[in-house]
């Protein structure tokens, strides 16, 4: 006997907000029926991949009314006759009143309307699994007042539906009166469901029944706010198996033991493929007795999820990443592995080891700035499909038996990947400098000049001795104008060298004599001149003495035209001073030389920041009172309107006002807004009304904020007090300069206000403050 399986999750919505959840919950559901419980499954909204003979979900596609009575007609009353079906639906439910006053339930279509429009009657249902002819039928609904579906007048239609059909088990997220909620990276009851499935809650024949499923449903459920009801009749339905004693991989191959348990931070993104991997990984490894931390697997409901992140990560001995295009793009991501290499370099132990595999992500395709600094010279994997597996999750269980800690590679900037700025992929995180080489991404017509800011750089960069200082927030835009700074130097023939101190170890950090060490051989690597630090190097000099000699000896000389230094993220110097009032001091003096000396002359400095510096510095040394001083201000509304008009929407001042009402004309907000409207994934309307959520658009990058905050103390206490008070805050002066850096919040003189609404209405809501 066959099993077949229909998996709905509609994710788009023409009169709902969109549930961009529904679509992941589906998709897991679906591959993990598909592995495990031997359904041949058809997702819904989807398309038959003949080629390969699969189904494959659209997440992004709407599911109408006419398309899913189709489906469901074909489903019941054709494809899965005589045979053991299973329904799973993730989306918007509903009640509304009939004439007679009376309340149904409904199933939300991607063009259904809050009146039951064009919507799936709980009713209709019924009536078409009356007509139906099955061996058995396994209904599990996630959605809001799912409950209608077996409670009121709708139970004694179910029973009759089932008459003839003795064999089913009925399972609803909540109670007709509930609304069904969301968790970090599923719905509430899907995150159950995944969770309820997994080896772990199998029987001694490896088998997990609906009953099985529902026993756990119940306890995980348990004060959540929905409580989830079912119905059967005649045998307790098997909905998975398990091999037995076998861990869930693709092999046949044995499994080592390990020599001792090992702590494991599976970090990935809640789609598959990168889920069902992460699954497989985190089964894999706690059956040989690893400690696994999988967010959705290990964090119990109403678990403060970031503070649990961040102990996991404390204690860990190895960070697993499963980086995929999608995942790659994530503020969240970038924060972990930013998180995970912090923790490593600060300990003697260097854990957690990082292990990072490319999901269908080939080793020279794009990542952004960041995580490529943060993965510099740490060895990577590449997965690309179920044949993969078993290698590189046999090398793994190989490196945490034996405690091993996988060897450095040498940097190749040839084949470093880059972000390319394409219209067709949402903004990265973190702007891409690296130049130069003809990057693609100097050429968007995504960027916004600010064209007095643009023509002072490019003019003051062509001057002898040229020293631009540029500050901003994160996400403003520095590093795109580093980037054409020097882009502009090279088009004049110069020679120019980005820079970013994000690059170097911690250990780069630990005196003055290493890190000028460091900076040197770093940008004579660069403009490819031999390393000859020995040859100039001597202690009885002091170290910006040889600094100094090797630039004005040595690589000066050396070449013939101006020499342009991109410093980028100096603020990484700012944490150790007991290096950075010197490394300061010394480009001021540098600076100096050049208006005396002719060999000065021909090294000009771009220094990027984003905080302010907090160390003693001689007002006669520091950089930071000399040169061109640029501060990056946020878009103007003519800008965004310009700004979007490029994206191809046709706005106007009306359009553009609400959206820089929430979040103000900064860059990367604005644009991420602007994409997904282009896209079609969202209306202005609709992702207004959630930004300020995780569900939102900017969710990803609001829990980095959040993290972020929760790891300091002080900065989140002090970040309640300004989205408490509907006037501006006076802070402690470092507390004010810390949380403008991060970019939350305004400086108004000596006081700050919320950059945005966006913020301030997240964090009121996350920081347990109320107006």
């Amino acid at each position: 006997m066959s099993r077949y399986a229909l998996v709905i999750g509609i994710s788009q919505y023409e009169n709902f907000r969109h549930l961009p959840k529904a679509a992941s919950d589906a998709q897991s559901i679906a591959t993990l029926l598909a592995q495990h419980g031997s359904y041949q499954v058809q997702p819904l909204p989807g398309q038959w991949i003949a080629a390969e003979t699969r189904w494959e979900l659209l997440t992004t596609k709407k599911l109408t009314s006419k398309d899913l009575g189709q489906a469901l007609r074909s489903f019941l009353l054709e494809r899965a006759v005589g045979q053991e079906a299973l329904i799973y639906f993730a989306g918007h439910g509903f009640e509304a009143a009939s004439l007679t006053g009376d309340l149904e339930g409904y199933l939300a279509t991607s063009d259904s309307t809050s009146d039951g429009r064009n919507a799936l009657a709980f009713d209709d249902l019924n009536k078409l699994i009356r007509r139906s002819q099955l061996s058995s039928l396994v209904v599990l609904l996630d959605c809001c007042h799912a409950g209608s579906f077996l409670e009121r007048s709708l139970l004694e239609s179910t029973l009759a539906a089932f008459r003839e059909k003795q064999e089913y088990y009925l399972i609803t997220a909540c109670r007709s009166f509930e609304r069904a909620k969301e968790a970090e990276e599923h719905g509430l009851f899907t995150a159950a469901v995944l969770k309820g499935l997994q080896p772990q809650n199998a029987d001694e024949q490896g088998q997990i029944s609906g009953d099985r499923l529902f026993d756990f449903l119940s306890g995980a459920l348990r004060q959540s706010g929905q409580e989830p009801i079912r119905m059967g009749m005649g045998r307790s339905i098997q909905l998975v198996a398990y091999p037995l004693g076998e861990p869930v991989v693709s092999s046949t191959e044995s499994v080592p033991s390990p020599a001792k348990s090992a702590k494991v931070f599976i970090s990935y993104r809640s789609q598959d493929p990168d889920l069902s991997l992460a699954q497989q990984f985190y089964a894999a490894l706690k059956a040989v007795g690893h400690q696994v931390f999988m967010a959705a697997e290990s964090i119990r409901l109403g678990t403060n999820w970031s503070q649990a992140i961040d102990r996991e990560l404390e204690q860990c001995d190895y960070f697993l990443l499963l980086l995929s295009p999608q995942s790659a793009t994530s503020e969240m991501v970038t924060e972990e592995v930013r998180r995970a290499k912090e923790l490593r370099e600060t300990r003697p132990t260097a854990k957690p080891v990082i292990l990072p595999i490319r999901v269908q992500f080939p080793l020279g395709s794009p990542l952004n700035y960041d995580l490529r600094g943060y993965l510099n010279r740490i060895q990577q994997r590449q997965w690309e499909s179920e044949a993969d597996t078993a290698k590189i999750l046999l090398e793994v269980l190989s490196l945490l038996e034996e405690g091993q800690i996988p060897a450095p590679i040498e940097p190749s900037e040839a084949g470093a990947s880059r972000m390319i700025d394409r219209p067709d992929r949402p903004p990265p995180p973190v702007a891409e400098p690296e130049l130069p080489g003809g990057q693609v991404d100097l050429a968007s017509q995504f960027y916004v000049e600010r064209s007095s800011i643009e023509a002072y750089c490019y003019e003051t960069i062509l001057q002898p001795g040229a020293l631009i200082r540029i500050k901003a927030p994160r996400q403003m835009g520095k590093t795109s104008l580093l980037s054409r700074i020097l882009h502009q130097a090279s088009q004049q023939g110069y020679l120019t060298v980005p820079l970013s101190f994000q690059l170097a170890d911690s250990a780069v950090f630990a005196d003055l004599d290493k890190f000028l060490r460091w900076f040197c051989a770093t940008i004579g690597r660069r403009l490819r001149l031999p390393n000859k630090l020995a040859d100039y190097w001597a202690e009885i000099y002091g170290s910006k003495d040889n600094c100094t000699a090797y630039f004005e000896e040595y690589m000066l000389p050396e070449v013939a035209v101006p020499l342009v230094l991109g410093l980028d993220e100096v603020d990484m110097v700012f944490q150790h001073p007991q290096i950075a009032a010197d490394f300061l001091g010394l480009l001021r003096a540098w600076h100096e030389s050049s208006k005396s000396t002719a060999l000065w002359k021909k090294l000009r400095l771009v220094v990027v920041h984003s905080t302010e510096v907090y160390i003693p510095l001689n007002i006669n040394q520091s950089p930071f009172n000399v040169g061109l001083p640029i501060e990056l201000p946020e878009f103007t509304p003519s800008q965004v309107l310009d700004l979007a008009r490029r994206h191809g929407l046709d706005w106007h001042e009306g359009q553009v006002a609400p959206l820089m009402a929430m979040v103000g004309g900064h860059p990367y907000l604005v644009r991420l807004a602007l994409y997904q409207i282009a896209r079609q994934e969202t209306t202005l309307a609709q992702l207004l009304q959630v930004a300020p959520t995780e569900s939102g658009a900017y969710g990803d990058h609001l829990r980095r904020h959040l993290w972020n905050l929760e790891q300091h103390p002080e900065l989140a206490a002090a970040a309640k007090r300004v989205v408490a008070s509907s006037r501006p805050v006076r802070l402690e002066p470092v507390q004010a300069f810390q949380l403008h850096s991060m970019g939350i919040v305004q400086l108004q003189r000596n006081e700050v206000v919320p950059r945005c609404d966006l913020y301030r209405l997240y964090f009121s809501d996350r920081l347990t403050v109320r107006s």
